[in-house]
């Protein structure tokens, strides 16, 4: 393709639609259970190319979704969660690229996950919604492109549990994928990850609400949710970035045990924010397929597994980032490299901690857009 003219960065990908994509053929998983009838939610944006080769699959993180980019509607008040990356002119130029994103099995913003249906009485999965892995999700998103008639992806893009998947598909289907941007993720769960995991987890299982994942017709577990939400958001942060944003400021006199500190409130108000619009289920199952995820285990070694890819890695670590720390980039480097492949790391300095593939987006934009102009060129 023709390189085009990139428009002011200003202007974005405008009103967009989610979209369903549906299967009746049920879905194999690692488990050897079966998934289905099948729903995907997802999105597009940009124009795919006559011969296909410009298609760009991004990968959202535990808590994303399809709506990446853009607005529902005029009134909304904030776009697609990595809006600042995709549009006209941005890392993932529109004019350029084709961009889908899909939520992933599991979830709960469209696509099949327990707050679903189930195909035998019509009520939610809850707690009949059968374990899954990461390559589980990617499983379900192969079925998607195949269905958009895409037989090569460009590239493939994700933070955090999206660079869990863009590892998977590197190496999965290492026909089907030119290049992989990693950001901020590991080719593992460490036991560090696992236990903040579960400690989320029991959380939501204890709070009296959860009725073992069957509570869809009363009250959800909204207490052990928050906690959850909580302890998991921290994570995503750093103690520069706390000390700066809060320090030891009190909104309210502390007279009693519950929120007067600022960081107390902010992370009330998360929570809150975060009930809304998540699933407790949802997590649970996630959050699982997250621990599960273990690249070495899988093939016998990292050298084992990068050998199997073809792509061109771009892999993005984060200074500040304590909970997929530059080391674990370093580590899938080093493996990659071993065996021959082309993987390239840039250590970002941020104080924004794990969140910074969503917040600090200028420094990765020009890495990114120069690894998919590279990419084109070949």
């Amino acid at each position: 393709m023709e390189a085009l003219s990139h428009a002011p960065i200003s202007e974005g990908v405008g009103i967009v639609r989610t979209q369903r994509m549906y299967w009746t053929t049920p879905l194999k998983l690692t488990s050897g259970a079966t998934l289905g009838p099948l729903t995907l939610a997802y999105e597009t944006y940009g124009e795919l190319a006559p011969d296909r080769s410009n298609a760009i699959l991004i990968l959202h993180a535990l808590s994303g979704d399809a709506h990446a980019a853009g607005y529902h509607h005029p009134t909304d008040r904030k776009p697609g969660w990595w809006d600042a990356m995709i549009g006209p002119g941005r890392a993932f130029d529109t004019n350029r690229y084709f961009v889908i994103c899909s939520n992933v099995i599991g979830g709960c913003r469209g696509s099949t996950g327990p707050s679903s249906p189930h195909p035998a009485d019509g009520k939610p999965y809850g707690s009949r919604f059968p374990i899954i892995t990461i390559e589980d999700m990617v499983r379900a998103q192969q079925r998607l492109i195949d269905a958009l008639g895409i037989d090569t992806l460009l590239a493939v893009a994700g933070g955090s549990m999206g660079g869990f998947q863009a590892l998977a598909w590197a190496v999965e289907y290492p026909e089907r994928v030119r290049g992989a941007i990693l950001l901020a993720t590991s080719a593992r769960s460490s036991p560090q990850t696992v236990a903040w995991n579960y400690i989320g987890r029991r959380a939501i299982m204890a709070d009296p609400r959860w009725r073992g994942g069957d509570y869809y017709d009363g009250e959800p577990p909204r207490d052990g949710l928050a906690v959850a939400r909580m302890l998991g958001h921290i994570t995503y942060l750093c103690e520069e970035k706390l000390e700066q944003r809060f320090g030891r400021r009190v909104d309210s006199e502390i007279l009693d045990l519950g929120p007067c500190f600022a960081i107390e409130h902010y992370l009330e108000h998360q929570a809150a924010r975060f009930n809304d619009r998540f699933d407790a289920n949802s997590y649970l199952v996630i959050t699982r397929a997250m621990d599960s995820w273990d690249l070495a285990a899988r093939y016998g070694s990292l050298e084992a597994a990068f050998d199997l890819a073809r792509a061109r890695f771009l892999a993005l670590a984060y200074s500040s980032d304590w909970l997929y720390p530059p080391t674990e980039t370093y580590r899938m480097a080093a493996a990659a490299q071993s065996v021959g492949r082309s993987f390239t790391t840039h250590l970002i300095t941020t104080d924004a901690g794990h969140d910074a593939f969503l917040t600090d987006t200028t420094a990765q934009s020009v890495l990114i857009r120069d690894f998919l102009e590279q990419l084109m060129k070949e």
